[in-house]
């Protein structure tokens, strides 16, 4: 199980490097954009395979356990994959907003530069992009409430 963990590790922070390196050599590709995205591709596929491996490990650890009752201060794994799962809608709903900020924003700055008074009408529109992460934390404050 700590294998799997420290497989997700080090593609999460592949993905962290890469994002870095293309970052800094944005004009100056070393590799050919399909090289890239192949790379991509397989990262964020083998994450999904160790999480998929965590989960189900996970599962079969917590079934296999005998009741703690030695203290309440202690989180077991199925707590603790509880509370993976009551942040993954915060998570998913922050990363869907962003997506939806990023090209609502700066159409909203293109039309400020033109037309200053439009400015109520764009805020608008920023507003219901950004509901998308406030409905994610909606949903993990109510899951949370089940644990």
């Amino acid at each position: 199980m700590l294998f799997l963990v420290g497989l997700m590790t080090a593609a999460v922070v592949g993905m962290i490097v890469l994002g870095i390196a293309l970052e800094l050599g944005r004009g100056r590709l070393a590799a050919p954009p399909r090289l890239l995205r192949g790379a991509v591709a397989a990262n964020l596929g083998l994450f999904a395979l160790a999480l998929a491996g965590v989960v189900f490990l996970g599962v079969g650890e917590v079934a296999a356990q005998t009741p703690a009752t030695a203290g309440a201060a202690e989180v077991s794994i199925g707590k603790g994959l509880a509370l993976i799962g009551v942040g993954i809608p915060t998570a998913l709903a922050s990363i869907a907003a962003a997506i939806a900020l990023g090209p609502v924003g700066s159409s909203a700055l293109a039309v400020l530069a033109e037309k200053p008074e439009m400015f109520g009408r764009t805020l608008v529109y920023l507003g219901l992009a950004e509901g998308i992460a406030i409905y994610g934390l909606v949903v993990s404050i109510l899951m949370l409430g089940r644990i």
